[in-house]
């Protein structure tokens, strides 16, 4: 109700508490109150934020640090009396801005979000938070891990949260990596392994008891019908008409106890009652959960739980050992649901797997065949299926042969994944399991996956034939990064048994995005060609230290993409040498449909002649398409940058609106000549130019200070300019070679 202008002069001097609650009445009267959020981020935060010039919103970004601060005890809210308020509960109030938390060491915030004061805190974050990190984790005890499943069954089961991120993790503790990629999948048993309360979740209560109601009329009969045939099963172990084992444990519990395919959208009905026709209560019901072809001591032992589980028994008992069985149940059956029929199974050699037929789950690879089953193998039939995320990320994490196991059948059926990345996790050979699971997946029809992104330090097999692999499994992909840094010295043929996958054969497909690290392999048309013909819908391609074998290849791959890729925007080269390949950088730089063109560290004018700048110029004066043009280490110097300005002469068509010089040995007078340049044109063409941004990144520019900030001030005058303080000490070599 205050009037504007007291409104504004009363703003700045309100606790957050109270500045919150006002948000809505500076909205009303037409006030910002960004400048103070981000002022309160200067006085309490004392940091500058990452990509702050693309911070849209101060008043979220203030409030979502500052409950990850107050949450690992990292800000103490009485040293600002803005955030000392006797109404503000600090984690309360701010959780309903958070939309991605980081958890890291050993999981504290994970333990005080779950407990019993913070359930209010936990409710808002299900609402709001969408992207859950973990960071440098540590081994944890059985209580902490307790607080981490119920903190993941509500925020991704019965929540919001669609990214699991986990980073930086150099020994693992399996049993904790396990459960929570399981649980990201959507699977969950609700039995004594993973209920550490006295009862089961009440969201999961509400649609058990939603789910009753709606088949109430038929329960009764069922139930009386399974316990007869339970009964029956007994009474015939004897006699020699008996029934099989397997068949017993069907009747006994029926065959729809295996995994049922479920949505993975928020609000899916829960499977917990659906599995189990016994009416049981949570705490046992996993005892209706059999796994076929076991031994007749085992059946004994589950009829007798079956028993206990239509006595309904009090409530759940805590079994330390519980969830380690849950996470590396070994699963010996053949028959499993994630099975495809024409899946590989233990008994079949290895060379009936091929790179367009994985087997699924992982079974086609010498490294992933166990006699007996795997104890890093995970059993769904004992698991619930929930909502599931719908990207996967794990960077610097190393998976090891059972992890990569588990990880594999989980993946064969998570149809809600979209994006999938896998960053330097020394998967080596294991790569062929994670393939093998992926294979599976691409057979559901409701798959969804569109970014699968896969980088490691040492490549197992070449980066051809892994494109050509994944592809000829998903032609739905939209992105696909395939990158490694250095050839294994063991690669050569593929492992024994198996085709390379060179031979696969790859469907039209909807490939919008191909990035490919070769290390250090010869970049060979005939190989990248059939790729390139079965994606007509290319837009993005990137071609990063590939070796070109003769002069001629670089003039192939541009013929193949002009004939087989006419939608192509952007074409991105780095650490590629193009030093006698200008030719063909010039047919680049006239193409007129790409619209970005990247050479990075290409070496460009290396061995160029003055001739060469002037051309490059000439060609993109007269390109009215190419909207980017980023040329990053290659040492332009003081003069070819000045040079370059001559681009946005009255005389161009240019539509040019981003350069990046990053890297490019600049000094301080170079910049401000550049600049001075760009100021002439600009005045000739009376104010109309499209240029935009500027990049400086690395470039020497401390080494005249009051000359660097004239150049940048009236530069920015004009466009956008990025810049950063860089030692340029640390280039002294660089620039003795330049000079």
């Amino acid at each position: 109700a205050l009037p504007g202008h007291l409104l504004r002069g009363l703003l700045p001097l309100l606790s957050v508490f109270r500045l919150e609650r006002a948000e809505g009445a500076a909205r009303r009267a037409g006030l910002s109150t960004q400048p103070i959020w981000r002022k309160l981020w200067d006085d309490v935060m004392k940091t500058r934020p990452p990509n702050s010039e693309n911070i849209t919103c101060w008043r979220k970004k203030f409030l979502e640090t500052f409950f990850s601060n107050v949450l690992h005890g990292v800000l103490d809210i009485s040293s600002d009396w803005r955030l000392n308020d006797q109404h503000f509960s600090p984690l309360l109030h701010s959780s309903p801005h958070v939309s991605q938390l980081t958890l890291c060491n050993m999981l504290q915030g994970a333990v005080e979000l779950a407990a019993e004061h913070n359930q209010k805190v936990l409710e808002n974050l299900a609402g709001s938070l969408r992207i859950l990190k973990f960071q440098h984790l540590l081994s944890s005890d059985l209580s902490i891990r307790r607080s981490l499943v119920l903190l993941l069954h509500r925020l991704i089961h019965h929540g919001s949260v669609s990214q699991v991120s986990m980073y930086s993790w150099p020994v693992p503790d399996t049993v904790l990596l396990v459960l929570i990629l399981s649980m990201s999948a959507g699977f969950w048993r609700s039995g004594n392994a993973l209920v550490y309360h006295s009862s089961p979740c009440g969201l999961c209560r509400e649609e058990d008891k939603a789910q009753s109601q709606e088949s109430a009329p038929g329960q009764a009969e069922r139930g009386c019908c399974n316990e007869r045939e339970q009964s029956d099963g007994e009474n015939q172990k004897g006699s020699p008409g008996a029934p099989k084992e397997a068949d017993m444990e069907v009747n006994g519990c029926r065959a729809d106890t295996h995994l049922n395919p479920v949505s993975s959208r928020p609000g899916s009905p829960s499977l917990q009652n659906q599995t189990c026709e016994v009416p049981c209560n949570h705490t046992d019901q996993l005892s209706c959960h059999h796994l076929l072809r076991k031994t007749r001591r085992r059946m004994k032992s589950a009829v007798g739980k079956k028993r206990r589980c239509l006595r309904r028994n009090r409530g759940p008992r805590v079994d330390p050992e519980d969830l380690y069985d849950f996470v590396f149940t070994v699963a010996r059956e053949d028959n499993s649901g994630l099975l495809d029929k024409n899946s590989t199974t233990e008994g079949e050699n290895a060379e009936n797997w091929t790179s367009s037929s994985l087997g699924s789950p992982c079974t086609g690879h010498a490294s992933c065949k166990k006699r007996g089953g795997s104890a890093g193998t995970f059993s769904l039939k004992a698991a619930h299926r929930f909502r599931s995320v719908s990207t996967l990320e794990l960077f610097s994490i190393p998976l090891t042969g059972e992890t990569c196991r588990t990880l594999s059948n989980l993946l064969s059926s998570w149809v809600s994944l979209e994006n999938l990345v896998l960053s330097y996790n020394g998967l080596g050979a294991n790569i062929f399991c994670i393939l093998s699971g992926l294979r599976a997946l691409s057979r559901r029809s409701d798959c969804q996956l569109r970014v699968v992104r896969l980088s490691d330090v040492f490549s197992h097999m070449p980066c051809m034939d892994l494109v050509r692999c994944v592809l000829s499994a998903f032609p739905q992909l939209h992105t696909l990064s395939v990158s490694f840094d250095l050839k294994n010295q063991l690669e050569g043929n593929s492992p024994q048994g198996i085709p390379s996958c060179s031979e696969a054969e790859i469907p039209e497909s909807c490939l919008e995005q191909l990035e490919i690290r070769f290390p250090r392999e010869p970049l060979h048309t005939a190989f990248l060609l059939p790729v390139l013909k079965a994606s007509k819908s290319l837009q993005q391609l990137s071609l990063d230290s590939a070796t070109l074998p003769c002069s001629q290849e670089l003039g192939l791959l541009l013929e193949a993409l002009r004939e087989c890729n006419p939608n192509l925007k952007k074409l991105s080269f780095h650490d590629v040498n193009l030093a006698e390949h200008q030719k063909e950088v010039l047919l680049l730089l006239q193409d007129p449909v790409l619209q970005e063109i990247t050479f990075s560290f290409c070496r460009l004018f290396e061995s160029s002649t003055p001739e060469f700048l002037s051309e490059i110029i000439n060609a993109v004066k007269r390109n009215s398409t190419l909207k980017s043009l980023k040329l990053p280490g290659n040492r332009l110097g003081n003069h070819r940058l000045a040079a370059l300005a001559d681009i946005f002469s009255e005389d161009s068509s240019s539509s040019l609106c981003q350069l990046d010089v990053s890297s490019n040995c600049i000094k301080p007078d170079g910049l401000l000549e550049f600049t001075k340049k760009l100021e002439g044109h600009i005045q000739q063409r009376g104010g109309r130019i499209q240029f935009t941004h500027l990049r400086l990144f690395q470039n020497w520019l401390d080494q005249d200070a009051a000359t660097a900030q004239e150049a940048l001030q009236r530069l920015q005058a004009v466009c956008s300019v990025v810049n950063d303080s860089w030692d340029s000490s640390q280039a002294f070599a660089d620039y003795i070679s330049v000079m």
